[in-house]
């Protein structure tokens, strides 16, 4: 009876949008993988674009132009990342984590000033009769385009390693550098676009978050979106639809326990409130120990570093 208050075409509908930031990084993220790099600093990119897009869309009175904000600030930090990675041969897991550390410590003094401040709405998308479709209407059809746009990202990313020949270098370097740079690939140069494309979709993650899903400025407001995101890709054994599924898999366990709380479900709220980080350990466990394990699909030269031999 308590969970009969619960609207099912609603909890679909928030799902969605509470999965949508962690797809975003989760895509741009394995994108960089797939070249081959490991970039632990997707929670400090993507609180860099929460950040960035907000105060940008703060002071423009435009949410497009915060979205562009926050994508150039995310590719921003994740150039730093590839001067320490690429140029400098820093450890990737080492300097991914300093990337996030540094994003918090940053975006918790430039945002100093934000605090309590609404951003201008980002409207939603006028679909018309689909909108009026009884249960899917309400649970597919009355989203804003970011939305849609991500999916969309998906299924792009998808066509764009399978099918595209810049995809296919890419996954050549990836699996195996030295072989790709014997081929005349420039491998470096291959990572760095990379890891700025997995830069833009973090800061754009990240913008979704203080934009459109809270909306407004909060030090930490990611609270481990990006690590989440991370967990997803080897969710996902490094495949785009897989990553789809698995962030609404994730977003449906935020959403539901939210839902249980407003609902006044006799469990203790912390127990809740763990539920999703719980859940997502306990699918990671499963597909590492099991025959079709998410590692045996791992890029053959992820973290490797690339040193050329002329």
């Amino acid at each position: 009876m308590i969970l009969g208050s619960i609207n099912p075409a609603v909890l679909l509908a928030a799902l969605m949008v509470a999965a949508t930031p962690i797809l975003l990084a989760a895509i741009g993220e394995l994108v960089v993988e797939k070249a081959g790099v490991l970039n632990l600093g997707v929670e400090g990119m993507m609180i860099m674009g929460a950040c960035l897009g907000f105060i940008v869309a703060v002071n423009t009175g435009s949410p497009v132009i915060g979205f562009l904000g926050a994508a150039l600030g995310g590719m921003a930090l994740s150039l730093l990342f590839a001067l320490l990675t690429q140029a400098l041969m820093t450890n990737q897991v080492a300097s991914g984590l300093a990337l996030t550390l540094f994003g918090l410590g940053l975006t918790a003094l430039l945002g100093q000033r934000y605090v309590g401040i609404t951003p201008p709405r980002t409207p939603k998308l006028d679909l018309g009769i689909l909108s009026d479709i009884p249960f899917l209407g309400r649970a597919l059809f009355t989203h804003d385009i970011v939305v849609y746009l991500t999916i969309a990202l998906v299924g792009a990313v998808w066509w764009f390693l399978k099918y595209s020949r810049a995809g296919m270098i890419l996954r050549a370097v990836g699996e195996n550098h030295d072989a790709a740079h014997a081929l005349g690939y420039h491998v470096k140069r291959v990572r760095v676009l990379a890891i700025m494309f997995g830069g833009a979709c973090a800061g754009l993650g990240g913008a979704y978050l203080s934009l459109i899903r809270v909306p407004q400025w909060t030090e930490g407001m990611t609270v481990g979106a990006g690590w989440i995101a991370l967990a997803l890709v080897v969710f996902a054994s490094w495949r785009p639809w897989r990553a789809l599924a698995g962030a609404y898999l994730f977003g449906g366990v935020v959403v539901l326990q939210l839902n249980l709380q407003a609902a006044g479900v006799k469990i203790p709220v912390e127990y809740l409130s763990m539920s999703p980080y719980l859940i997502t350990i306990f699918v990671l466990v499963l597909i590492s120990s099991g025959k079709a394990g998410g590692s045996m699909n791992a890029p053959g030269s992820l973290n490797r570093p690339f040193h050329a031999s002329g």
